[in-house]
């Protein structure tokens, strides 16, 4: 059996190991950029998803306080009409609610019928409607809570 030494020369062209990379997989430090990225997505997705849906649940109320306000403006326009009556504003309110497909509303003259006052009397009418039975996303973030518009006009 003979032995050979090795040169100077012949160690130098020799492989070593790169201990750096010693038992890690060959994927490299993008995969753990990766992986950060990863987390943080799953960490903010929740609050971008609650955001999104708080947006949604927010336009949707506005858009239903806004109709409720026409509905009442143009209800109590057509009541203290000379000539008309409550029936006919509870007409014109229910147009207006049913075309922007508002549910479960009701119109109400507290201060009595519109045909009876005298000019210059005020006529109240109220539209109010839930937000429940009105939301795309059924309440699920916000309890169900009655929207009400109120106006006053003065009887012609």
């Amino acid at each position: 059996m003979q032995i050979h030494s090795l040169s100077a020369t012949n160690r130098l062209h020799m492989r070593r190991p790169n201990r750096s990379r010693i038992g890690s997989s060959k994927r490299g430090p993008a995969a753990g950029r990766r992986g950060v990225a990863a987390v943080e997505f799953a960490v903010c997705l929740p609050v971008l998803v609650l955001l999104v849906f708080g947006a949604i649940e927010a336009s949707s109320f506005i858009f239903l306080k806004q109709s409720l306000n026409v509905a009442a403006y143009e209800s109590i326009r057509e009541s203290i009409r000379v000539g008309n009556d409550n029936a006919s504003g509870v007409s014109r309110g229910t147009n207006i609610l049913t075309s922007r497909s508002v549910n479960d509303f009701a119109i109400s003259f507290p201060n009595g019928e519109a045909g009876d006052a005298s000019r210059g009397d005020e006529i109240v009418v109220e539209v109010s409607a839930p937000t429940l039975t009105n939301s795309p996303l059924a309440g699920q973030f916000i309890p169900n809570r009655i929207l009400t518009a109120r106006v006053v006009m003065v009887k012609e």
